[in-house]
Protein backbone atom coordinates (compact mmCIF):
# COMPACT_ATOMS: atom_id res chain seq x y z
CA UNK A 1 0.00 0.00 0.00
CA UNK A 2 1.44 3.39 -0.95
CA UNK A 3 1.43 6.27 1.55
CA UNK A 4 -0.77 9.31 0.92
CA UNK A 5 1.81 11.61 2.53
CA UNK A 6 4.13 12.19 -0.50
CA UNK A 7 1.11 12.80 -2.72
CA UNK A 8 -0.27 15.34 -0.26
CA UNK A 9 3.10 17.09 -0.02
CA UNK A 10 3.22 17.35 -3.81
CA UNK A 11 -0.33 18.72 -3.83
CA UNK A 12 0.37 21.48 -1.30
CA UNK A 13 3.71 22.42 -2.82
CA UNK A 14 1.96 23.00 -6.14
CA UNK A 15 1.70 26.80 -6.64
CA UNK A 16 -1.83 26.37 -8.04
CA UNK A 17 -3.11 24.68 -4.86
CA UNK A 18 -5.44 26.98 -2.86
CA UNK A 19 -3.66 28.27 0.25
CA UNK A 20 -5.65 31.37 1.27
CA UNK A 21 -8.70 31.74 3.49
CA UNK A 22 -11.71 33.80 2.48
CA UNK A 23 -11.72 37.37 3.81
CA UNK A 24 -15.15 37.27 5.53
CA UNK A 25 -14.22 34.33 7.75
CA UNK A 26 -10.78 35.81 8.44
CA UNK A 27 -12.35 39.05 9.66
CA UNK A 28 -14.89 37.24 11.85
CA UNK A 29 -12.24 35.01 13.34
CA UNK A 30 -9.94 37.97 13.99
CA UNK A 31 -12.68 39.91 15.79
CA UNK A 32 -13.28 36.95 18.11
CA UNK A 33 -9.55 36.61 18.77
CA UNK A 34 -9.09 40.33 19.40
CA UNK A 35 -11.85 40.21 22.03
CA UNK A 36 -10.28 37.13 23.63
CA UNK A 37 -6.90 38.89 23.89
CA UNK A 38 -8.31 41.99 25.58
CA UNK A 39 -6.02 42.80 28.50
CA UNK A 40 -3.16 40.63 27.18
CA UNK A 41 -0.01 42.60 26.39
CA UNK A 42 1.97 41.61 23.30
CA UNK A 43 0.47 38.17 22.88
CA UNK A 44 2.28 35.61 20.74
CA UNK A 45 -0.15 34.40 18.07
CA UNK A 46 0.70 31.50 15.77
CA UNK A 47 -1.13 31.23 12.44
CA UNK A 48 -0.56 27.52 11.80
CA UNK A 49 -1.16 26.61 8.18
CA UNK A 50 -0.82 30.25 7.16
CA UNK A 51 -0.67 29.45 3.44
CA UNK A 52 0.28 32.46 1.36
CA UNK A 53 -0.03 34.78 4.36
CA UNK A 54 -2.96 36.81 3.08
CA UNK A 55 -5.17 35.92 6.06
CA UNK A 56 -2.27 36.36 8.50
CA UNK A 57 -1.62 39.85 7.11
CA UNK A 58 -5.25 40.85 7.69
CA UNK A 59 -5.10 39.43 11.21
CA UNK A 60 -1.83 41.18 12.05
CA UNK A 61 -3.20 44.57 11.00
CA UNK A 62 -6.15 44.10 13.34
CA UNK A 63 -4.06 42.94 16.29
CA UNK A 64 -1.71 45.89 16.84
CA UNK A 65 0.81 45.38 19.59
CA UNK A 66 0.74 41.59 19.34
CA UNK A 67 3.33 39.27 17.76
CA UNK A 68 1.98 37.13 14.92
CA UNK A 69 4.05 34.33 13.40
CA UNK A 70 3.04 32.50 10.23
CA UNK A 71 3.68 28.74 10.24
CA UNK A 72 3.35 26.31 7.33
CA UNK A 73 4.88 23.06 6.09
CA UNK A 74 4.93 24.19 2.45
CA UNK A 75 8.09 25.97 1.39
CA UNK A 76 6.24 27.45 -1.56
CA UNK A 77 3.55 28.90 0.71
CA UNK A 78 6.15 30.29 3.11
CA UNK A 79 7.97 32.09 0.30
CA UNK A 80 4.73 33.85 -0.59
CA UNK A 81 3.78 34.47 3.04
CA UNK A 82 7.14 36.11 3.79
CA UNK A 83 6.13 39.02 1.55
CA UNK A 84 3.07 39.74 3.71
CA UNK A 85 3.99 38.60 7.23
CA UNK A 86 7.04 39.89 9.20
CA UNK A 87 7.93 36.45 10.59
CA UNK A 88 7.33 33.01 9.08
CA UNK A 89 8.71 29.63 10.11
CA UNK A 90 8.40 26.10 8.83
CA UNK A 91 6.62 23.62 11.05
CA UNK A 92 4.42 20.54 10.95
CA UNK A 93 1.50 19.36 13.05
CA UNK A 94 3.30 16.24 14.20
CA UNK A 95 4.68 15.34 17.63
CA UNK A 96 7.00 18.29 18.43
CA UNK A 97 6.82 19.29 14.77
CA UNK A 98 6.28 22.97 15.62
CA UNK A 99 9.54 24.82 16.40
CA UNK A 100 8.28 26.34 19.66
CA UNK A 101 8.79 25.42 23.30
CA UNK A 102 5.95 24.21 25.51
CA UNK A 103 3.40 26.92 26.47
CA UNK A 104 5.08 29.47 24.15
CA UNK A 105 1.93 30.84 22.52
CA UNK A 106 -1.01 32.83 23.82
CA UNK A 107 -3.20 31.93 20.86
CA UNK A 108 -3.21 29.69 17.80
CA UNK A 109 -5.12 30.24 14.58
CA UNK A 110 -5.94 27.06 12.67
CA UNK A 111 -7.91 28.29 9.68
CA UNK A 112 -9.20 25.70 7.19
CA UNK A 113 -6.39 23.29 8.08
CA UNK A 114 -7.87 20.46 10.13
CA UNK A 115 -9.88 19.12 7.19
CA UNK A 116 -6.60 18.54 5.30
CA UNK A 117 -4.84 16.51 7.98
CA UNK A 118 -4.09 12.80 7.96
CA UNK A 119 -3.71 12.80 11.77
CA UNK A 120 -5.82 15.55 13.38
CA UNK A 121 -5.49 13.97 16.84
CA UNK A 122 -1.73 14.48 16.94
CA UNK A 123 -2.23 17.96 15.47
CA UNK A 124 -4.43 19.06 18.37
CA UNK A 125 -2.00 17.49 20.85
CA UNK A 126 0.79 19.57 19.32
CA UNK A 127 -1.25 22.77 19.41
CA UNK A 128 -2.11 22.11 23.03
CA UNK A 129 1.60 21.63 23.79
CA UNK A 130 2.62 25.03 22.43
CA UNK A 131 -0.32 26.91 24.00
CA UNK A 132 0.00 28.31 27.51
CA UNK A 133 -2.61 27.24 30.08
CA UNK A 134 -5.77 29.17 29.23
CA UNK A 135 -4.40 29.94 25.77
CA UNK A 136 -6.83 30.38 22.90
CA UNK A 137 -7.44 28.05 19.95
CA UNK A 138 -9.26 29.71 17.04
CA UNK A 139 -10.22 26.97 14.61
CA UNK A 140 -12.23 27.27 11.41
CA UNK A 141 -13.33 24.50 9.06
CA UNK A 142 -16.01 23.84 6.44
CA UNK A 143 -19.29 22.49 7.80
CA UNK A 144 -20.32 19.09 6.49
CA UNK A 145 -23.91 19.88 7.56
CA UNK A 146 -24.07 23.30 5.84
CA UNK A 147 -27.59 24.17 4.70
CA UNK A 148 -26.94 23.35 1.02
CA UNK A 149 -25.09 20.11 1.83
CA UNK A 150 -28.19 18.81 3.58
CA UNK A 151 -30.20 19.40 0.42
CA UNK A 152 -27.49 17.90 -1.79
CA UNK A 153 -27.33 14.71 0.26
CA UNK A 154 -31.11 14.33 0.09
CA UNK A 155 -30.75 14.52 -3.69
CA UNK A 156 -27.95 11.93 -3.67
CA UNK A 157 -25.23 14.46 -4.59
CA UNK A 158 -21.74 14.51 -3.03
CA UNK A 159 -21.53 17.39 -0.49
CA UNK A 160 -19.64 20.60 -1.22
CA UNK A 161 -16.17 20.63 0.45
CA UNK A 162 -15.85 16.82 0.28
CA UNK A 163 -13.26 15.18 -1.97
CA UNK A 164 -12.91 11.73 -3.47
CA UNK A 165 -9.72 12.50 -5.44
CA UNK A 166 -6.75 14.88 -5.49
CA UNK A 167 -6.82 14.85 -9.29
CA UNK A 168 -10.32 15.97 -10.24
CA UNK A 169 -13.83 16.81 -9.04
CA UNK A 170 -16.19 13.84 -9.02
CA UNK A 171 -19.88 13.97 -8.21
CA UNK A 172 -20.10 17.30 -6.38
CA UNK A 173 -20.60 20.97 -7.28
CA UNK A 174 -17.51 23.11 -7.76
CA UNK A 175 -14.49 23.27 -10.05
CA UNK A 176 -11.51 23.35 -7.64
CA UNK A 177 -9.80 20.41 -5.96
CA UNK A 178 -8.90 21.54 -2.44
CA UNK A 179 -7.49 18.42 -0.78
CA UNK A 180 -10.00 17.83 2.01
CA UNK A 181 -9.56 14.50 3.81
CA UNK A 182 -12.27 14.81 6.48
CA UNK A 183 -15.19 17.06 7.38
CA UNK A 184 -16.96 17.96 10.61
CA UNK A 185 -20.40 18.90 11.80
CA UNK A 186 -20.73 21.39 14.66
CA UNK A 187 -21.43 18.61 17.15
CA UNK A 188 -18.54 16.42 15.99
CA UNK A 189 -16.07 19.32 15.96
CA UNK A 190 -16.95 20.37 19.52
CA UNK A 191 -16.70 16.80 20.81
CA UNK A 192 -13.38 16.24 19.04
CA UNK A 193 -11.75 19.45 20.31
CA UNK A 194 -13.06 18.94 23.86
CA UNK A 195 -11.66 15.40 23.92
CA UNK A 196 -8.22 16.84 23.09
CA UNK A 197 -8.18 18.85 26.33
CA UNK A 198 -9.83 22.12 25.36
CA UNK A 199 -12.80 23.97 26.81
CA UNK A 200 -15.22 25.09 24.10
CA UNK A 201 -15.95 28.80 24.51
CA UNK A 202 -18.08 29.54 21.48
CA UNK A 203 -18.97 28.31 18.00
CA UNK A 204 -20.18 30.76 15.37
CA UNK A 205 -20.69 30.62 11.61
CA UNK A 206 -19.12 32.33 8.61
CA UNK A 207 -20.11 32.52 4.93
CA UNK A 208 -18.35 30.73 2.09
CA UNK A 209 -16.99 32.83 -0.78
CA UNK A 210 -17.74 30.03 -3.26
CA UNK A 211 -21.51 30.14 -2.81
CA UNK A 212 -23.18 31.38 -6.04
CA UNK A 213 -23.92 35.11 -5.84
CA UNK A 214 -27.75 34.81 -5.83
CA UNK A 215 -27.54 32.51 -2.77
CA UNK A 216 -25.07 34.59 -0.75
CA UNK A 217 -27.74 36.50 1.24
CA UNK A 218 -29.16 33.16 2.36
CA UNK A 219 -25.66 31.94 3.24
CA UNK A 220 -25.12 35.01 5.43
CA UNK A 221 -28.44 34.44 7.17
CA UNK A 222 -27.44 30.82 7.88
CA UNK A 223 -24.46 32.09 9.90
CA UNK A 224 -26.88 32.89 12.72
CA UNK A 225 -27.29 29.12 13.20
CA UNK A 226 -23.75 27.67 13.26
CA UNK A 227 -24.98 24.12 12.67
CA UNK A 228 -26.26 25.31 9.26
CA UNK A 229 -23.47 27.76 8.39
CA UNK A 230 -20.96 27.17 5.58
CA UNK A 231 -17.94 27.62 7.84
CA UNK A 232 -17.62 26.72 11.52
CA UNK A 233 -15.62 29.14 13.69
CA UNK A 234 -14.67 27.57 17.00
CA UNK A 235 -13.07 29.37 19.95
CA UNK A 236 -11.63 27.08 22.63
CA UNK A 237 -9.25 27.44 25.57
CA UNK A 238 -6.55 25.09 26.75
CA UNK A 239 -7.60 23.55 30.04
Amino acid sequence: MTSTRPALRDFYENPSAPVASGTPRTLRQTRILAAALTGTRRATVLDVGCGDGSAAAITARRLPGHHLIGVDWSQNALRRAAIRVPEVVRGELTDHGLPFRDSAADAVLLSEVIEHLVDPDTALDELRRVLRPGGHLMLSTPNLAAWYNRALLLAGVQPVFSEVSLRAIHGRPGTEVVGHLRLYTRRALCAFVAAAGFEIVRVTGAPFHGVPRPLRPLDRVACAAPSLASILLLHARKT
